[in-house]
């Protein structure tokens, strides 16, 4: 799956995590999932309004949550640039368990996890937006600081069928 990548877990600390010490995960994969300049929509001098979303998925076969993160530009209402990013996160296989309950068939992602995991995509979403803006009048526009704690506020659960 990873080709010739050698995959170094990280290990990550969290204090609200109720009885998981640490999370070993890696990125494994970084998708563009939608991208978008609509030129006849930005109005100049117009106020600019940006809207910012998560989304989370999760493979049990794979072992991988994916967080999913878009940021939409307007102007009077219209949209004029948007962006959602994936990253794909391959959890080791102690973590996952740690988080896995195999009677119920569910997946428990605690919120501080999945804090530190938006925080990431969050960046890989910024560098895609300059990348893909560069060398345009569109590169003016940036993903701010995001205080992901305060949109994130809930572990998520997966529930898989057998």
């Amino acid at each position: 799956m990873f080709g010739h990548i050698v995959i170094i877990f990280t290990q990550m600390q969290q204090e609200h995590m109720d009885n998981l010490k640490n999370i070993s995960f890696a990125l494994a994969k970084v998708t563009t999932e939608q991208f978008a300049i609509i030129e006849e929509n930005f109005k100049t001098g117009s106020e600019i309004k940006l809207h910012i979303n998560f989304r989370f998925a999760a493979d049990n076969k794979q072992k991988v949550v994916a967080v999913f993160n878009s940021f939409v530009f307007e102007t009077e209402a219209k949209q004029f640039l948007l962006i959602e990013a994936g990253c794909h996160f391959t959890i080791a296989p102690d973590s996952w368990e740690k988080m896995y309950d195999e009677e119920l068939d569910k997946l428990v992602v605690p919120k501080g996890f999945l804090q530190h995991m938006g925080m990431l995509t969050v960046g890989t979403n910024r560098g895609i937006l300059h990348a893909k803006t560069e060398n345009t009048n569109f590169n003016q526009f940036h993903i701010p600081t995001v205080n992901v704690a305060e949109l994130i506020k809930n572990d998520s659960v997966f529930e898989f069928n057998k």
